[in-house]
């Protein structure tokens, strides 16, 4: 059994792929275009390139349908589903409030008044508006923006994870970032293979001994596992935290869960619902719970009295009660 390795940098994150099989060359040239696809999907969903579907859409999509292609209309439409889902805990229009919290392209900063309430007025996914006759995309007001971040990775991997399965590759691990890995079949030991999730860094938790322990270790199997968390990318005001995920319904950055992962069978939707789980914490495990379906989930809360933290999951172990 051979193993290639392979990366690259795009969607403002590092990609990684571990490939297992027999020959070399057939692995490193699926991986190849496994890497192509990957680039190909930031160039029509990236937020900050200014040739992308998505830019386009958010110039032009509040005065006049815009026309995007069938992949990116599939996408857009799944995302909103998405929305529908969570009631709006996820949601593709934070894009003006990361901008007001300076989080867009920026270290962060507190929004004044003024400007937090113009982006909150534009924020919504109901704001967005699809045509499938015409396959157009168009904004109800002005001020409107998609960004397809939340989901826009996994959506790659998922693509990624299809071209390598079609290219005979029955074995291996990609991941963008480290937030979200999709497993292809089992490791090259012939066990399931497993993802650890780190514990919040914002959290002192039970003890030291307990920190240096993962808080999970996730087997896969054709899966995908999501981790979205508060730290990374954000500033410190006013005696707080201030992350880069938005809480769409408060105007402002999630305060409540520290960090949320979530295991289902496709990389778009546990991208997309990690962060519903952040946003929601406990609410939305419940709420997964009473769905009728079987998923692995967790949320990790702050404890009372705000020190350490507690771990709320449905189906997944944790070493942290």
């Amino acid at each position: 059994m051979t193993t290639v390795q392979l990366a690259c940098e795009a969607m403002a994150t590092r990609f990684e792929l571990v490939l297992a099989g027999r020959r070399e060359e057939a692995l490193r040239a699926a991986g190849e275009e496994a890497i192509e696809e990957i680039h190909r999907l930031e160039a029509a969903l990236s937020l900050y390139r200014p040739d992308s579907q998505i830019a386009e859409v958010n110039r032009a999509a509040a005065s006049r349908p815009v026309r995007v292609t069938p992949e990116v209309f599939g996408l857009l439409r799944h995302a909103l589903q998405l929305c529908e889902v969570t009631d709006g805990a996820f949601d593709i229009t934070v894009a003006p409030l990361l901008r007001a919290w300076g989080l867009m392209r920026g270290t962060g900063r507190m929004p004044d008044p003024a400007s937090l309430a113009e982006a909150r007025s534009a924020v919504g996914y109901r704001h967005v508006r699809l045509d499938a006759g015409l396959g157009t995309v168009s904004f109800a007001r002005e001020g409107v923006m998609v960004d397809l971040g939340s989901i826009g990775k996994g959506y790659a991997l998922d693509r990624a994870a299809e071209l390598l399965r079609e290219a005979g590759v029955e074995r291996g691990l990609i991941h963008g970032g480290t937030s979200t890995a999709v497993a292809l079949g089992r490791g090259d030991d012939g066990t399931a293979w497993k993802v650890a999730v780190t514990a919040p860094r914002l959290a002192a938790g039970p003890g030291a001994a307990e920190r240096d322990r993962p808080l999970s270790v996730v087997e896969l199997e054709d899966e995908s596992l999501s981790v979205s968390a508060v730290w990374g990318k954000g500033f410190e005001a006013e005696g707080r935290y201030f992350g880069h995920v938005m809480d769409p319904s408060r105007g402002e950055p999630v305060s409540g869960a520290l960090l949320a992962a979530i295991v289902l069978p496709s990389a778009t939707e546990s991208d997309a619902l990690s962060t519903a789980l952040l946003v929601r914490g406990e609410e939305m495990v419940e709420r997964l719970r009473g769905g009728g379906v079987s998923v692995r989930c967790l949320v990790v809360l702050p404890a009372p009295g705000g020190t350490g933290y507690r771990v709320v999951s449905s189906g997944m172990e944790s070493s942290v009660s």
